[in-house]
């Protein structure tokens, strides 16, 4: 099959299995090839590790990022670390610190001290209700309860590690999704500010967009891309 487009790497959020991405890969093949990215080894990667793992992983030599929840921290430090590779950072109601901010800095007083308190307490896998209520919300049973058994707990710094200062020099866009119950469509609406940019699209779906409307999760990004390509023509 010929790829017309960018292809793009695909960056899932914490805990979470590379499966999810499949029904939008296949939504996206017409015209986008795409890898979903790795996670590091180890017991305690460090940010850096996350973001060398998702660089290892894209087999182009450029390529735009969509990066989901969490792995829009991994996101903005890749297109930071490797600006002659990433040509566009999409975030898929995605947590994007502000320059030298980190996960935990970018939630609103006060769940970021109630985070930190809990990953000190419990890790960070949060409880099996809490996924279902949060994360898996708006899908059918059969399929909250495989993302419940499979959720693996990520390293704390993936939470903890701060970005990097300098300023993304990349085309961004950002899909909001607007019945999101692990990230509100406010705090959605501020990450993205923190990209700076009015290239958005919003979709009606909890925090799992690629698991309830794959179809409509394709079409937003794919949206975003031609619109940074007629931009660049």
């Amino acid at each position: 099959m010929t790829i017309s487009g960018a292809p793009v790497l695909l960056l899932g959020g914490a805990g979470l299995p590379a499966w999810i991405w499949d029904a939008t890969r296949e939504a996206l093949a017409p015209a986008h090839e795409t890898v979903v990215a790795s996670r590091p080894h180890g017991r305690t990667p460090s940010l850096a590790d996350y973001v060398d793992a998702a660089l290892a992983s894209a087999p182009w030599d450029r390529f735009a990022v969509v990066a989901h929840s969490s792995g829009g921290v991994v996101g903005s430090e890749l297109a930071r670390r490797a600006p002659d590779r990433v040509s566009v950072l999409v975030g898929v109601c995605a947590v994007v610190p502000a320059a030298g901010g980190s996960f935990v800095s970018s939630m609103p007083f006060p769940q970021r001290h109630l985070l930190s308190l809990a990953m000190r307490v419990a890790g960070t896998r949060p409880p099996d209700g809490a996924i279902r209520r949060g994360v898996a919300a708006g899908l059918d049973d059969a399929t909250a309860e495989r993302i419940v058994s499979e959720f693996v707990p990520e390293s704390p710094a993936l939470y903890r590690d701060r970005v990097g200062t300098a300023p993304l020099r990349l085309p961004v866009g950002y899909v909001t999704t607007t019945q999101d119950r692990e990230l509100s469509p406010a705090l959605q609406r501020r990450l993205a500010d923190n990209l700076g940019t009015p290239r958005q699209r919003s979709l009606a779906t909890g925090h799992l967009p690629m698991l309830e409307d794959a179809t409509e999760l394709a079409n937003a990004v794919t949206a975003l891309l031609d619109e940074r390509r007629s931009q660049l023509s």
